[in-house]
């Protein structure tokens, strides 16, 4: 591999920040004894907008936490942001976990769990209320999360799909 080629995978890795959410340990009883392996979930984002999670089970921990930051890669979108909140309020829905996220002003910060709290941090909200409702399964909350940041919409596209202003519609 050329040395060009090298450095620019490099540089592409950085731009990405990943953080580690949960890792579960599973035994597998079996006639020897104990067999451990390993679940890892990690999310990814640019501080600009774009985030993803990742599912990645192994039979060591720091295999299964590479496996998944490439799977957080693959599952990228993009969230609108509103300066550094987001648009309107939302509550996302997965399985029996529920997020309400709703928009903060200036100063505020990240009010989250520690689940939701990594998502908005990599994804570049700086300003947020969130609350988790009923479960707190971490699995099932970041993909509520996930699910609430995928219904988000700015005013801009609002807009363009009514064939209005912006000005019009506020």
């Amino acid at each position: 591999m050329a040395v060009g080629q090298q450095a620019g995978r490099q540089h592409e890795e950085s731009e990405f920040e990943d953080k580690v959410i949960h890792i579960n340990r599973c035994a597998k009883v079996v006639k020897g004894g104990r067999r451990f392996s390993f679940a890892a979930i990690v999310v990814v984002g640019d501080k600009k907008g774009q985030v993803g999670v990742g599912l990645g089970k192994a039979g060591e921990v720091p295999e299964a936490i590479k496996k998944a930051g490439k799977q957080a890669k693959k599952n990228l979108m993009k969230i609108p942001l509103e300066g550094n909140t987001i648009p309107h309020e939302v509550v996302g829905h997965f399985g029996a976990s529920q997020v309400l996220m709703k928009p903060a002003p200036e100063g505020t910060g990240i009010i989250a769990s520690s689940s939701v709290r990594a998502i908005m941090e990599v994804a570049g909200v700086q300003n947020i209320l969130t609350k988790s409702i009923r479960r707190d399964n971490p699995h099932n909350v970041v993909r509520a999360a996930l699910q609430g940041l995928k219904e988000l919409r700015n005013f801009a596209d609002i807009a363009k799909a009514r064939g209005k202003t912006v000005a019009e519609i506020l």
